[in-house]
């Protein structure tokens, strides 16, 4: 399979936007949870290099030590079904509270994606795409609209909700094809 065939780029760019709408109705849960404040300073934590390190050190390293040499070791001592499994939850287990399982869905989605591609590119790609469309939705959100205004908040529910219901159909029809080798 071609790494940027338009296929895997449509596939790529579902898993991101899908996971973008997930991952904010999992922060939405977390905040309400534990009621905690977003940073103030956005243009701070720029200057201190947090939004460099997210965008582009945290893709590329996280996934060639998840997918690269995780995923790829454990695929020799387990099943690859596993294999997608515990390398998604070491994943996750790198990420705060109010991530941790959105974290976990998206290690799965993007274990996915490189195992259909046998490419790590891929998957570094779809990482910064995600990061990327994340720090670009904080950044364009300085007044917290997407946490403090009810009626965004009920649509983003809604989104997270129907993307969370998308990208578990992905899941699953991937991972039985993963089952019979035929990803």
């Amino acid at each position: 399979m071609e790494v940027f065939s338009p296929d895997v780029l449509k596939t790529t760019l579902a898993v991101v936007v899908l996971n973008i709408f997930f991952s904010y109705g999992m922060l939405y849960f977390s905040n309400s949870v534990l009621d905690i404040a977003q940073s103030e300073n956005l243009f701070n934590s720029f200057l201190t290099g947090s939004l460099i390190a997210t965008i582009f050190i945290s893709p590329i390293s996280e996934e060639l030590i998840f997918r690269g040499v995780f995923l790829n070791r454990l695929k020799f001592i387990v099943p690859a079904i596993f294999a997608v499994l515990i390398s998604s939850l070491l994943f996750a287990a790198l990420h705060s509270f109010g991530s941790i399982f959105s974290a976990f869905i998206f290690g799965i989605c993007i274990a996915i994606l490189y195992l259909k591609t046998d490419n790590i590119f891929v998957a570094i790609f779809a990482h910064f795409l995600n990061n990327l469309f994340a720090e670009i939705i904080v950044i364009l959100d300085p007044n917290k609209i997407l946490f403090t205004n009810n009626s965004v908040m009920m649509i983003m529910s809604i989104l997270a909700f129907v993307s969370f219901v998308m990208i578990l159909l992905f899941i699953i029809g991937n991972l039985k094809k993963l089952n019979t080798n035929d990803l």
